[in-house]
C-alpha cells in the first residue's frame, strides 16, 4: 500500500508489499526492499539502498546529507540490510568521500532519536538504545549493545557482543565481549549473560575472562599483557579475534581497573 499523500521520486526502486504511509518523500536513487514499511512523515533522501522486511517509524531521517563540513556534494551512499527497526526521528546519514558509503547489516535496532553519522560501519543483530549518537566513521560489530544516551568519538571501534552503560562516553575502542562504563570510559567486566544467551559454552567464558584478566588486572602495560596472553593462553579463534582488536586499534583500547595504559 503507497499512500497518494506521499513524495517518491520517479528513480526510485520500490520492491513487494511495501507499506509507505502518507506524508512521506522518497528521494532520487532510492531502493526499498520487499515488505518494508515507512511509516508517516519519514524521508528516504537520496542513494539509499534498503533491504527486506525494515520498518521505519515515523519523521525518522534515512540517507541525509553528511553533517561534515568536508562533503562537497559528491554522490555517496547509505546501505542497509534486512529485519532491521528504525524508530521515531532516527537519522542515519550517507558516507563521504572517505569510505564513500555508510554501511548497516541485518536485524538491528535503532531505537528513538539515535543518530548514525557518515561512513559508520555497523554489523549485525546490534542495539542502539534511545538517543545513541555515533560520531563519523564508528564502527560497531555483532551483537554489541549500546544503551541509551552514550556518545562515540569519531573513528572509534566497538567490538563484538559489547554492552555498554547509558550515559557513557566512548573515546577509546571497545574489546570485544566486554562490558563497559563510568567515565572516563572503562572495562568493568566480561558480558557473561549476553555470551550466555548466545550459546557461548563456560570454557568459551572462562577462556574470556581469563585473558581479560591478564589484560586489565596484571598491572602490565598493554604491550606487556598482549605478550603475555600470547605466551600463556592456547591458541584459538577467540584469543585471536581479541589480540588482533587490540593490535588493530588505533584509538588504543579502553582502560581497565589497574592498566597504565590504554595505549602503550
Amino acid at each position: 500500500m503507497i499512500s497518494e499523500l506521499s513524495i517518491i521520486h520517479p528513480s526510485a526502486n520500490i520492491g513487494e508489499n511495501v507499506t509507505i504511509e502518507a506524508f512521506v518523500t522518497i528521494g532520487e536513487n532510492v531502493e526499498i526492499g520487499d515488505n518494508t514499511i515507512i511509516m508517516s512523515g519519514a524521508k528516504i533522501v537520496k542513494n539509499t539502498k534498503i533491504g527486506k522486511n525494515n520498518k521505519i517509524y515515523h519523521s525518522a531521517v534515512i540517507g541525509g546529507d553528511p553533517q561534515d563540513l568536508k562533503f562537497k556534494g559528491e554522490e555517496t551512499f547509505l546501505e542497509i540490510g534486512d529485519n532491521n527497526m528504525f524508530r521515531e526521528f532516527t537519522t542515519i546519514n550517507r558516507g563521504t568521500a572517505s569510505r564513500q558509503k555508510t554501511v548497516i547489516g541485518n536485524n538491528c535496532l535503532i531505537m528513538a532519536y539515535c543518530h548514525v553519522a557518515h561512513d559508520c560501519v555497523l554489523g549485525n543483530n546490534i542495539i542502539t538504545s534511545n538517543a545513541v549518537q555515533l560520531a563519523g566513521e564508528v564502527e560497531v560489530d555483532d551483537f554489541a549493545i549500546i544503551s541509551g544516551g552514550v556518545l562515540v568519538h569519531q573513528f572509534s571501534k566497538i567490538g563484538k557482543h559489547v554492552i555498554l552503560q547509558g550515559g557513557a562516553l566512548v573515546n577509546k575502542d571497545i574489546p570485544p565481549y566486554i562490558m563497559a562504563a563510568r567515565f572516563p570510559i572503562a572495562y568493568t567486566g566480561v558480558n557473561t549473560v549476553g555470551l550466555n544467551r548466545r550459546g557461548f559454552t563456560e570454557p568459551q567464558i572462562d577462556e574470556i575472562k581469563n585473558i581479560y584478566r591478564i589484560l586489565f588486572h596484571s598491572d602490565l602495560i598493554i604491550s606487556k599483557a598482549v605478550e603475555k596472553i600470547e605466551t600463556e593462553c592456547a591458541k584459538t579463534e577467540i584469543r585471536d579475534e581479541i589480540l588482533q582488536f587490540i593490535k588493530l586499534s588505533d584509538r588504543g583500547i579502553l582502560k581497565g581497573t589497574s592498566c597504565c595504559s590504554s595505549k602503550e
